[in-house]
C-alpha cells in the first residue's frame, strides 16, 4: 500500500560572506557594478537560494573568488557584524567602546564598532567582543530583534511554545526570539518546529534571518518559503489519511556514526526521517526531514528504539507506536583501550560512558558525547574494578529503521 520515495533536497549552499575566516587578511569585496547572484554550490532548488540571491543583489553578502558560497560554514561574530552593517542603515544609539580583543588594525574593527553603536551587537564582561567566536542561531535572532527594537506583543511563553525545543532557548534570548518569531524573522530548515537555538549559525541560515528582518521592516519583499515560521499559519482543511500497520519508516542520525549503550539503560534519542513515506497515489504522508522522538530501551538482552512522537516538517505532531528491531551486536571495551578510538564518531548512553570511563580509567568523556547530556560520574561506581565491559553497538542509519505497529491517522494539509 505504501512505498518509500527518496527525498530530493537541494545541495546545502549559502552565499559566502564578503570576508573569509583565518589568520590571513580577509577577502573583502568593493561594491560591484553588478552583483553575483549564482554560485557553483547553490542550486536553484536549495532551500535558501532566494534569500541568498536577494542579499547578494543588495551587496550584503558575496561569493568567494572560486565562485562558491560555502553555505554550511559557520559565521563568526565579526563576520556577522560586517553583514549587519551592510544590511541596515540606522543612527547611532550609544557611544562606541574599545573592546580589549579587537585591536584597531583588526579587519572588522570598524564593522564591530558600528554594529555596537547602532544596537545590533554587544560585548562580554571585561569589554571583550570575541570576534572569532562562531555565533549561535539564538544570538543572531536576539541581535536582529534588539537592533530593530522589536518587542513581543503576545505572551513570550505562548509564542515560544510553537517550538518543540523551546526549553533550550537561553533566558536572555526568550523575549527577543518571541519578538523575532512574531515578526516572521525565524526560518527553520528542515523542520519549522525545531529552532535549534544553540546550534552554530551557518551562512545560509544567517542570510535567511537577515533577509526576513529586512522584510519585517518593510525594506524587502516577502519570499514564499515553507520554512519561515508563522505563529498564525493559514492552512487548508486537512484530509485524514491512515498509514497502515506494518509501514516502514526509514530514518537517519546525523550526529554520529555509532551509538553505544549498556543492555540495561534507557536513553533519549531523536531520529530524522530520511525518505518520504508516500501513499500508493503519490501523496506524501511523512515528509523527509520529519523528526521521530523516542528512546533506546533494553529489550531481549539488547536495545530497541521505541518511537513516542512524530513531528512532521509542517509542525504537526502525532503520538506514534513504532519500533525498530532489537539490536544485540556487542562491542567489548577492555582495560587499556584508547578512549579516543572508542568514542570517535560515537555518542554514548550515560551508562555506556560510565562503563568506558571506569574500564579505561579516562574520566574526561565530554558531556556532548553523552546522549541527553546525562551525568556520568554517579554511574562509574557500577563498573569499578571491571577489566572489560560489553556494550550494545548500534549503527543508527541501518539498525534503527522502524515499523509502525498500529494504524496511524495523519492529516494532509
Amino acid at each position: 500500500m505504501f512505498a518509500l520515495n527518496r527525498w530530493q533536497s537541494g545541495t546545502a549552499t549559502l552565499m559566502a560572506l564578503s570576508v573569509t575566516v583565518g589568520t590571513v587578511a580577509p577577502f573583502i569585496t568593493a561594491a560591484p557594478s553588478f552583483a553575483q547572484t549564482t554560485f557553483s554550490d547553490v542550486s536553484s532548488n536549495y532551500w535558501a537560494a532566494q534569500f541568498i540571491q536577494q542579499l547578494s543583489q543588495r551587496g550584503v553578502i558575496a561569493g568567494f573568488p572560486d565562485g562558491s558560497f560555502r553555505p554550511e560554514e559557520a559565521v563568526t561574530r565579526a563576520q556577522f557584524a560586517a553583514m549587519v552593517n551592510k544590511a541596515f542603515q540606522k543612527s547611532q544609539q550609544r557611544q562606541a567602546i574599545n573592546f580589549t580583543d579587537v585591536p584597531s588594525n583588526y579587519w572588522a574593527y570598524n564593522a564591530i564598532q558600528q554594529a555596537y553603536t547602532i544596537g545590533f551587537l554587544a560585548g562580554y564582561p571585561g569589554n571583550r567582543f570575541e570576534p572569532n567566536q562562531v555565533i549561535p542561531r539564538q544570538q543572531v535572532l536576539v541581535s536582529l530583534a534588539n537592533g530593530l527594537e522589536y518587542s513581543p506583543n503576545s505572551t513570550v511563553e505562548s509564542t515560544l511554545q510553537y517550538f518543540n525545543d523551546a526549553s533550550n532557548i537561553a533566558d536572555y534570548a526568550r523575549s527577543p526570539i518571541a519578538a523575532a518569531t512574531e515578526k516572521q524573522i525565524v526560518v527553520n530548515y528542515p523542520n519549522v518546529k525545531f529552532l535549534n537555538p544553540t546550534a552554530t549559525a551557518t551562512r545560509a541560515q544567517v542570510a535567511a534571518f537577515i533577509y526576513q528582518a529586512l522584510v519585517s521592516s518593510n525594506q524587502a519583499s516577502a519570499i514564499n518559503s515553507p520554512y519561515v515560521v508563522s505563529v498564525q499559519p493559514t492552512t487548508p482543511t486537512p484530509v485524514a489519511v491512515t498509514i497502515p500497520q506494518g509501514t516502514a519508516i526509514p530514518v537517519k542520525y546525523d550526529k554520529a556514526e555509532k551509538i553505544l549503550v549498556t543492555k540495561d539503560e534507557t536513553v533519549p534519542l531523536t531520529l530524522t526521517v530520511s525518505q518520504n513515506v508516500v501513499t500508493q497515489e503519490g501523496s506524501v504522508v511523512i515528509p523527509a526531514g520529519s523528526q521521530v522522538i523516542g528512546q533506546l530501551k533494553p529489550a531481549q538482552g539488547g536495545s530497541q528504539f521505541i518511537a513516542q512522537k512524530l513531528v512532521l516538517t509542517t509542525g504537526q505532531e502525532y503520538q506514534i507506536n513504532a519500533t525498530s528491531e532489537v539490536i544485540t551486536k556487542k562491542e567489548t571495551v577492555n582495560k587499556g583501550t584508547s578512549t579516543g578510538a572508542i568514542i570517535q564518531n560515537t555518542v554514548l548512553g550515560a551508562g555506556a560512558a560510565a562503563a568506558v570511563s571506569a574500564v579505561t580509567g579516562d574520566r574526561a568523556i565530554a558531556t556532548e558525547e553523552v546522549l541527553g547530556g546525562a551525568g556520568v560520574g554517579a554511574l562509574i561506581g557500577l563498573f569499578f574494578g571491571k577489566k572489560s565491559v560489553d556494550l550494545i553497538a548500534i549503527d543508527p542509519n541501518t539498525d534503527l529503521q522502524m515499523t509502525i505497529n498500529q494504524n496511524l491517522l495523519v492529516s494532509l494539509k
